[in-house]
């Protein structure tokens, strides 16, 4: 079966074709950190203009790519939820029209369970059941995954996510957007020990996150630095370091809890966050302790459409589809809602 999916749910527009006999056959990513850096974050109207702008001439793109024809695609995937609700309805509207004009099926996939099972097109043979680390600028999740649609949420974040708070801690520091790979930067040439920041809720049972303290402490050690006329581009650079351990050593905390308590022994991380170097060496420390650990290329990380038509792919060949032509879109979709395909 091959299958287009398509995703626009904030600030990148994905395209891809995915075969379930041939694997991916092509996928285009359109960026739009230039249009949103200027304003320090996602501006939604400007987000749903540029995928209006872009993702027609994508798609003939990566079908060509693919070395097909429209009419050679068996499905349409389209992320319905949760994201931006315009930009959400710009992929959901084009894709419905394209799987309504060739008289195939149309799908919508949810965002995050794109993202829960990127890693499976490069490890097709991860043993399940496996705990699932979701870490991005909206997410962070912990989920036991025991089969396709068979998720159960072991610990979510209570207020920032993780990549959320890589973004708030940028811009304190003044270091521009987008903050994830700014912190990460800068944090190669700073010193994780001089902050001694707090790994918030490791101290108490359970697999929940809470980033938003931690941000906090950041900016109180940055006003006593610039009080104290000591906040140079070295402390900068500490600053970032430590809170980036602080941030990655409650990731791997956590993870270690949520393998112990459901006895699982893979681990699947995916997300914005999960092309973090420091994390992705710490937690493939744990293989150590017999965990088998996986996560998609950097280049499937963050937003794609690859994605989004993988997860597409395996409920269509289930003869899962949407029930009528009509445009629905969620902008809030808890995983735990979705069906399990047998």
């Amino acid at each position: 079966m091959r299958v287009l999916g398509i995703e626009t749910s904030c600030d990148e527009t994905g395209v891809a074709v995915y075969d379930t006999e041939a694997g991916l056959l092509a996928h285009r990513v359109h960026s739009q950190i230039d249009v949103h850096a200027v304003y320090g974050g996602v501006v939604p109207e400007l987000a749903s203009r540029d995928h209006v702008r872009y993702l027609r001439p994508m798609v003939d793109e990566t079908i060509a790519a693919a070395g097909l024809a429209p009419t050679d695609l068996d499905g349409v995937a389209y992320t319905t939820g949760p994201g931006l609700l315009g930009a959400l309805l710009v992929g959901a509207t084009f894709a419905k029209t394209l799987a309504l004009s060739l008289e195939r099926p149309a799908l919508g996939v949810h965002h995050m369970e794109g993202h829960l099972l990127a890693p499976l097109m490069e490890t097709p043979d991860l043993a399940l059941p496996f705990v699932a680390l979701l870490v991005s600028g909206g997410h962070t999740q912990l989920i036991l995954v025991r089969a396709l649609g068979d998720y159960e949420l072991l610990g979510t974040t209570l207020d920032d996510a993780a990549g959320e708070a890589f973004d708030k801690t940028a811009k304190l520091l003044e270091l521009g957007y987008p903050g994830g790979p700014k912190i990460s930067a800068l944090a190669e040439t700073g010193d994780p020990t001089r902050f001694g920041f707090t790994r918030p809720l490791t101290d108490r049972p359970g697999c929940d996150f809470s980033f938003s303290g931690l941000k906090t402490q950041v900016l109180t050690e940055a006003k006593k630095c610039v009080d104290a006329g000591i906040l140079d581009d070295g402390t900068k650079a500490d600053l970032a370091a430590s809170f980036q351990a602080a941030i990655v050593d409650t990731l791997v905390l956590k993870c270690v809890r949520a393998l112990e308590e459901t006895g699982a022994k893979t681990l699947v991380m995916s997300g914005g966050v999960s092309a973090n170097r420091q994390l992705r060496e710490a937690l493939r420390g744990l293989e150590n302790r017999g965990v088998q650990v996986a996560y998609p290329s950097p280049q499937f990380c963050t937003d794609n459409g690859a994605m989004i038509a993988f997860a597409g792919a395996l409920r269509l060949e289930r003869g899962q589809a949407d029930a009528s032509a009509q445009i629905q879109i969620r902008p809030r979709w808890p995983l735990a809602d979705l069906p399990e395909v047998v």
